[in-house]
């Protein structure tokens, strides 16, 4: 284990169902393996790293908003920029809107291949490409 990888990360959501139809299908299509299910939440597991989404009874009130302090997005890498091409076809087709649609897919600069989404309760994905850029 590498000293300050990263152990996991947990998001906070209004709907479970929702989360898991986007976050949840997100994950899967990369590799990510359920790792546990509770039922006010479930976590995806890739190596030792795992994402937990959760509605928490402890959650305040109010969407998510990924401009306001905390978490802005998660960040991804996707082997290439056909895999980039095709997750964003499929997350389409489940609610997730490509962000800088204008800029696609050099938003993140003209040497960056990205694709920015969002879902329907404002949590954003960024899903870089790793070979072949």
């Amino acid at each position: 284990m590498t000293h300050g990888a990263l152990h996991h990360v947990e998001l906070w959501v209004p709907d479970v169902t929702r989360a898991e139809a986007t976050i949840g299908w997100l994950l899967r299509e990369l590799g990510w393996v359920e790792y546990q299910r509770w039922s006010a939440g479930v976590s995806w597991r890739l190596g030792p790293t795992y994402v937990v989404v959760e509605r928490s009874p402890a959650m305040g009130s109010g969407p998510h908003e990924r401009t306001r302090p905390g978490l802005n997005h998660l960040a991804l890498h996707v082997g290439g920029v056909e895999a980039v091409e095709a997750l964003v076809v499929g997350a389409r087709e489940r609610g997730w809107v490509l962000m800088f649609a204008d800029r696609h897919p050099h938003a993140g600069g003209p040497e960056h291949y990205a694709a920015y989404l969002e879902n329907e309760d404002g949590f954003e994905v960024e899903l870089v490409a790793t070979t072949g850029e």
